[in-house]
Parts: C-alpha cells; sequence; structure tokens
C-alpha cells in the first residue's frame, strides 16, 4: 500500500509556517450533513502510517483520529443539509471546509486541500491538490478525523430514527436505506435536493394531489 508524504508540507515547514490539511466526508450520502476537518501537524510528531480513510480499517481509523485530537490541532465544520439543498453539495462541502479553517485556534500560513476547488476566503494562501487524502499526510489526516466525526454523528442521528440503517451505512444510498425509505418516508435529516430523495417526495406529492 502506497502511503502519503510530507512533500507538500515540508516547503512550508522549513520557513516555519503552520500548515492545515482539509479534506471534507459525505458528499454522495443522502442523509445528514456534510463534515470536514482542519488538521494542523506538528512536523515532529507526524503519526505513522497516516492514509486516505477509505484505505483504512475501522480500528485503525479510530486509532488515528484519537491520536490526531491528542497532538495536532483539529477543527471541524459542518453545513447542514438544509444549506446542502439550498447552495448545491459542492458549495456546501467548501463551506464546511472553510469553516473548519477558521475555527481553528489561530490561522495557518497555509492551506492544503483535497479536490480541484478552494473554499473562499481562506485566511491564507491554499494549494488544491487532487487525490490529496492520499498524497498529503495532513490531509490525510483530516480525512481520519472527518470520517470518524461524522460516523459517529450518523450513528446519533440513527437513534431517534431508526429502521434506516445510518449507523452502518452512514446516509449513502445502500439498498436498505432506500428500501426504508420507501417504508417509512423522508427524515428532517435526508437532502431533499437529491435525486432519490426528491423523486419519493414528487411521487408522495403527486399520489396526493
Amino acid at each position: 500500500m502506497e502511503f502519503p508524504d510530507d512533500s507538500f508540507e515540508a516547503p512550508h515547514w522549513e520557513k516555519g509556517t503552520r500548515v492545515a490539511g482539509v479534506d471534507e466526508v459525505g458528499r454522495g450520502p443522502l442523509a445528514g450533513p456534510v463534515v470536514a476537518a482542519a488538521v494542523v501537524l506538528d512536523p515532529r510528531w507526524v503519526p505513522p502510517g497516516l492514509n486516505d480513510s477509505k484505505k483504512l480499517s475501522a480500528k485503525r481509523r479510530a486509532r488515528l483520529s484519537a491520536w490526531l485530537w491528542e497532538c495536532a490541532e483539529v477543527s471541524i465544520g459542518t453545513a447542514s443539509v438544509e444549506e446542502i439543498d439550498q447552495l448545491n453539495i459542492l458549495q456546501a462541502s467548501l463551506l464546511a471546509m472553510h469553516r473548519a479553517v477558521t475555527g481553528l485556534e489561530s490561522a495557518p500560513g497555509h492551506v492544503l486541500v483535497d479536490g480541484r476547488f478552494l473554499p473562499p476566503q481562506l485566511p491564507c494562501e491554499a494549494t488544491p491538490i487532487v487525490k490529496g487524502d492520499g498524497r498529503s499526510v495532513s490531509i490525510a489526516a483530516a480525512s481520519v478525523v472527518a470520517k470518524i466525526w461524522r460516523d459517529r454523528l450518523m450513528r446519533d442521528l440513527a437513534q431517534h430514527h431508526p429502521g434506516y440503517g445510518w449507523e452502518t451505512n452512514a446516509g449513502y444510498g445502500s439498498k436498505s436505506h432506500k428500501q426504508a425509505l420507501q417504508n417509512l418516508g423522508v427524515t428532517p435529516h435526508h437532502r431533499r435536493s437529491f435525486k432519490p430523495i426528491h423523486n419519493i417526495l414528487w411521487q408522495a406529492q403527486s399520489a396526493s394531489d
């Protein structure tokens, strides 16, 4: 397995610049907010084994997330279901990233962002990195923290809305989740601008007319 390295961070670290890695989780699900994390690693204490959260086991993600909260500077930013429906998922993701960066205790000197697009109005210069969670240790760290945070959030929501399987599918459109939508209906935590949810609501409206 290939692992990300610090080649994007090193030129900034050599100048004493604080670097924040930023990534988001939850663009694809039918339910729940989109969650972003910003992580400022201490160059002297980069945990081994950091990688794109999707390539790590759940146990490894949990251990790394706990380490990062203890030994790095971490901030979480979210965009609600209402904001996703109002803005679209891309803009909501960028908003969550912006909130994560501006939520850091002190502004970083440079931000490394996963993907092609940069959040607007960041407090410093930034670099977009396509597939950055597999290339930059700072972005990988952010992907781990965001994944753990959102999964826990969806498990909490599952307690209040049982039957949709959010504790295991994290709001993604699994077969059982879609079946539950047909049987149980749409909750306030579902994204109404997403086609499967929109279609169900449209069908319900047509049936009542």
